[in-house]
């Protein structure tokens, strides 16, 4: 259980799901702490997000600046990609402040826009498949190296089937949306992407002039704290 400054449990957090379909649905579950300072300590926090069991979680440091802190259930992250969408979109800030570099966001609409670089990425490994049926068809892996596994649904349109499989040895077996590895296969392709993931998550992508990339969705607010 993770301590508060006055030794109580925390319910004060939001959960987000990032990069919902067109009705709403699927995306993936994210946690945000709105007032990091409840729970100051890294090994507190760390103990926090294994204990919410989400593919990460969020300590907001400084709302108005949108200084961030993102942790898995077992590691602490300098950046991710649908942490950084989710919690822009929920602080409704221009920028967030990572420990990797400061992430750019707008909104646009009914999507939440991040800009961020690649090499900010943790390393994945970017698997491409014949057709979306043989990525549907794929079974979890035994942990290991982080897979993106993808396939062109159509080329030209730039549509593409994605699911991704961590590797970890934390319960999370597949990833229902991953930012990041959208944002690295976005640079090794070198154009715009609208990525379908997991059960039925939606990812739009574009390149950016100097490097940047950005990655965009739909963010849906599935939990207030409690009062």
């Amino acid at each position: 259980m993770s301590r508060l400054q006055g030794g109580e449990d925390v319910n004060d957090y939001d959960v987000l799901r990032v990069f919902c379909a067109a009705n709403g649905g699927y995306g993936n579950e994210l946690g945000v702490v709105r007032d990091g300072s409840r729970i100051p300590h890294p090994d507190d926090r760390q103990a926090f997000a294994a204990k919410l069991g989400f593919s990460e979680t969020v300590f907001v440091d400084d709302p108005e600046r949108g200084v961030i802190d993102i942790y898995t259930p077992t590691l602490r992250l300098p950046f991710a990609g649908h942490p950084c969408v989710g919690t822009a979109w929920l602080l409704d800030v221009p920028e967030l402040v990572t420990p990797a570099g400061v992430v750019g966001a707008r909104l646009d609409g009914e999507f939440s826009w991040i800009e961020a670089r690649p090499e900010w990425a943790p390393p994945r490994t970017l698997r491409q498949y014949a057709t979306a049926a043989e990525v549907e068809a794929l079974p979890v892996p035994s942990p290991g190296e982080w897979i993106y596994a993808w396939a062109w649904e159509d080329e030209s349109a730039g549509r593409i089937r994605a699911r991704a499989f961590p590797g970890r040895n934390d319960g999370i077996e597949e990833d229902e949306a991953t930012g990041a590895a959208a944002l690295l296969l976005t640079e090794r392709l070198g154009r715009a992407l609208n990525i379908t993931q997991g059960s039925g998550s939606q990812l739009l992508t574009a390149p950016q002039p100097h490097g940047w990339v950005e990655v965009g969705g739909r963010v849906y607010l599935e939990r207030e704290p409690e009062r």
